[in-house]
């Protein structure tokens, strides 16, 4: 390959200029996804419901950053910022509250059936209303997570959203090809996914996970959005869930 095509190839695959719609960006990985992007030069946009939050993390990224307050369980307020966003080459969704464990016997199906709302119905719904939006060459990436490959007692929401988000990747890259559509599985990671948990709990969980892995430490949001950036970029993946967690699934 010559130098002109190597230009070609790296101006094509590049985030430079490609416009980022980051719902569930202004905290967590998704926040630490946005900075990753904004770093290559991407247009940033930050989703979340909390109009507090989003300007916190407007105010964080480049100038040019745009922010919105979305209920993303509310159909309405989807289709309608979808409807007025504009075209946009990826869409990350990263959204999702504090997790609710607990054993099956003590969970009510009301419970139950409301953490799928955002989870799992959210990203429905922002794969549904973002689609005719997407410019060519463009992607989603969603988000799962590690305990639908290994559950444990108390897991059974969790691992049931997580098993729900691997198939629906894989359903809507064949559906909605040729965009592109993956999904990042991290592991245990520092963010407020733990934040229902007292600081000295969270240290020792912590403390205790990163001891166990092959690695040697718990995982950072920005380990984990360098996934994310990869799977924009890489133009020739879909349908595939991509692990990230200290090999966590290993031991």
């Amino acid at each position: 390959m010559n130098t002109k095509e190597n230009t070609v190839m790296s101006s094509r695959s590049g985030l430079a200029g490609k416009r980022i719609l980051l719902l569930g960006g202004s905290s967590g990985i998704g926040f630490a996804t946005a900075q990753a992007a904004a770093q290559e030069d991407a247009l940033i946009i930050v989703v979340s419901s909390n109009r507090q939050r989003v300007d916190q993390a407007v105010a964080e990224l480049p100038e040019g950053t745009e922010g919105y307050a979305v209920d993303l369980t509310n159909e309405d307020q989807v289709r309608g910022f979808f409807d007025s966003v504009g075209s946009f080459d990826h869409l990350v969704f990263t959204a999702g509250e504090s997790l609710q464990l607990g054993d099956l016997a003590s969970t009510s199906l009301d419970s139950a059936q409301q953490y799928f709302n955002l989870r799992y119905w959210g990203a429905f719904m922002a794969a549904k209303y973002a689609a005719p939006h997407i410019l060519p060459g463009g992607s989603m990436v969603f988000t799962t997570g590690i305990v639908s490959l290994r559950p444990q007692k108390g897991w059974s929401l969790g691992a049931s959203i997580c098993g729900a988000m691997d198939a629906f990747t894989r359903a809507m890259a064949m559906e909605l090809a040729p965009i592109r559509v993956n999904a990042v599985c991290p592991g245990v990671v520092k963010t407020d996914l733990w934040k229902n948990m007292s600081e000295t709990d969270r240290a020792t969980m912590y403390d205790q996970i990163g001891q166990s892995l092959p690695v040697g430490r718990i995982g950072e949001a920005t380990d984990i959005a360098q996934t994310y950036l990869y799977l924009m970029k890489q133009e020739w993946s879909t349908g595939q869930v991509l692990v990230v967690d200290g090999g966590a699934v290993l031991v």
